[in-house]
């Protein structure tokens, strides 16, 4: 395939993708159709079966996709800093693919997208799978993973009402200078 034809066919692939998030972003996963997401992209359901299999196809990628990003931005994190570059991640992310997330950790799409992270994420990011079992492991996790995402989340939705320092800021103290957080780890 030439260089002209492969960015074409990125672009076409993009489209589709960009049409079912705008869709996803007013409707949940199970009243969107192919239909809808061909009529809106401009193109027909056989040029969609080109790239996908299936919506569930469709959204699968576009998660792996923006978890690789969210992953690979990422340098080297140390337990003080992790949760500055995970905060960034998402800013960056969001940045540079707005429509996507917007689908992803907006009302239809939250529940799905963080579920999948929470399957595919290395938890060392964290700094709470130290190799000692606790049984508030799980739930320290949880919190700490779900609690960045819904921050986040709440900050796209107030129309990014503080700057992205403020709000990176605010995430680091919420969890370096919570005391309880580390004496639970350490159980």
């Amino acid at each position: 395939m030439s260089n002209k034809n492969e960015k074409k066919s990125a672009q076409t692939r993009q489209c589709l993708i960009t049409a079912f998030c705008l869709i996803y972003q007013e409707k949940s996963f199970e009243k969107i159709s192919v239909q809808s997401v061909t009529k809106k992209a401009g193109f027909d359901r056989t040029t969609f079966y080109q790239y996908f299999l299936d919506l569930d196809d469709l959204l699968n990628q576009l998660e792996e996709e923006l978890l690789t990003y969210i992953t690979s931005k990422r340098p080297t994190i140390t337990e003080e800093n992790n949760e500055y570059y995970f905060m960034n991640a998402l800013v960056d992310l969001y940045q540079a693919r707005a429509v996507e997330v917007n689908a992803l950790l907006g009302p239809h799409g939250q529940s799905h997208f963080t579920a999948t992270l929470k399957n595919k994420l290395n938890f060392e990011l964290f700094h709470l799978d130290k190799g000692k079992k606790s049984h508030y492991q799980p739930y320290l996790i949880e919190f700490r993973l779900f609690g960045a995402l819904d921050l986040f989340s709440l900050w796209l939705e107030r129309g990014q009402d503080l700057t992205v320092a403020e709000l990176v800021k605010m995430v680091i103290k919420l969890y370096q200078t919570n005391p309880g957080l580390k004496e639970l780890a350490d159980q």
